[in-house]
């Protein structure tokens, strides 16, 4: 094992899948710059700096995946992504259906999101349920830096577009990283970060964090609480999930994007669809607010959910008292 960042996960992985097969490429704006080491062992015309023009980066990157190649393309950070919408959701994702499996599209496009820099509304903006939602495309979004290699290799080899969310607070986080080059994560595999028998947390990047130091808190109030990262969006690990809802009753879903219509939504409606007769409470959703991000550092890091707020949700589904009714009744 060896103890990384997550940027140097990535790195790694990008690495070990040039190394792998030389069909895979890497393009996007500075990446020939960032990754110096990488030009020099693989040489330029395999890793590519290109302008700073997301809908021509997604689609020259989609071209060059039907034409036999294998591209990682860096779209940087995702509140542009929109800008590669036709290329990534109507070309990529679809074209491999309607040509009745005659072309295929092995790519990947990374795009850095969420809190963490304060960089301001324009550059935090979580949109992976936009993706979740469009056919044909595969959703990622790991939270440790064994996940960000395992994942991204696995990616790589797969024959679908797939977009790869990289949360911004994460990227400097460290890890134990397997030392294995041939170490994947099949996509589509839950991880039960911790296991527990009251309440089920359901969470994936930075959020999943605070759902392991809220099962901790929660521990010293005798509640135990499993906590599952997802990691894979789409496809989703229904199985992982109605398992553990279905042991402990209890759902809380957290993450950082917006609830209107996100992946916690679709999470409530699985649980409710399929273990309704499990559930002993209602399903808790901690969300983002539907609003743009502030650039203050304060009001950026108020718009995410804290453990604070997960460990009273969790008393209060377990217990059916919020943290406030209990303190008034125990004054009396």
């Amino acid at each position: 094992m060896t103890r990384m960042t997550v940027e140097q996960a990535i790195h790694q992985a990008l690495r070990e899948e040039m190394e792998h097969d030389p069909r895979v490429i890497l393009m996007g704006e500075g990446v020939a710059t960032k990754h110096r080491d990488l030009v020099e062992d693989f040489g330029a015309e395999r890793v590519r700096n290109t302008p700073l023009a997301e809908a021509i980066m997604a689609g020259t990157a989609v071209g060059a995946a039907a034409g036999g190649l294998r591209p990682v393309v860096d779209l940087l950070f995702a509140p542009f992504l929109p800008y590669s919408m036709d290329a990534l959701v109507n070309s990529a994702g679809k074209l491999r259906y309607i040509s009745g499996g005659q072309f295929s599209f092995p790519m990947v496009a990374m795009a850095m999101t969420g809190a963490g820099w304060a960089v301001g509304a324009q550059h935090n903006h979580n949109l992976e349920a936009m993706f979740v939602h469009a056919p044909g495309l595969k959703v990622l979004m790991p939270s440790t830096p064994a996940d960000f290699r395992g994942l991204l290799k696995a990616a790589i080899r797969d024959e679908n577009p797939v977009l790869f969310f990289i949360d911004l607070g994460l990227l400097h986080q460290e890890g134990e990283v397997e030392a294995r080059a041939d170490e994947l994560i099949p996509l589509g595999q839950a991880a039960v970060r911790r296991e527990g028998t009251h309440v089920t947390m359901v969470s994936y990047a930075k959020t999943v964090g605070a759902c392991l130091q809220a099962a901790e808190q929660l521990e010293a109030r005798q509640i135990s609480a499993e906590v599952i990262d997802l990691r894979s969006l789409k496809p989703l690990d229904e199985e992982t999930v109605l398992a553990s809802v279905r042991r402990t009753g209890r759902l809380i879903v957290v993450h950082e994007a917006s609830g209107l219509c996100g992946v916690a939504a679709e999470i409530a409606a699985l649980a409710a669809t399929k273990a309704f007769d499990a559930l002993r409470a209602p399903v808790v959703r901690l969300t983002g607010p539907d609003a743009p991000a502030a650039s203050s550092w304060v009001l950026e890091q108020a718009g995410v959910p804290q453990a604070e707020a997960v460990v009273a949700a969790a008393v209060e589904l377990v217990l059916g008292t919020s943290e406030h009714t209990r303190a008034v009744m125990a004054h009396y």
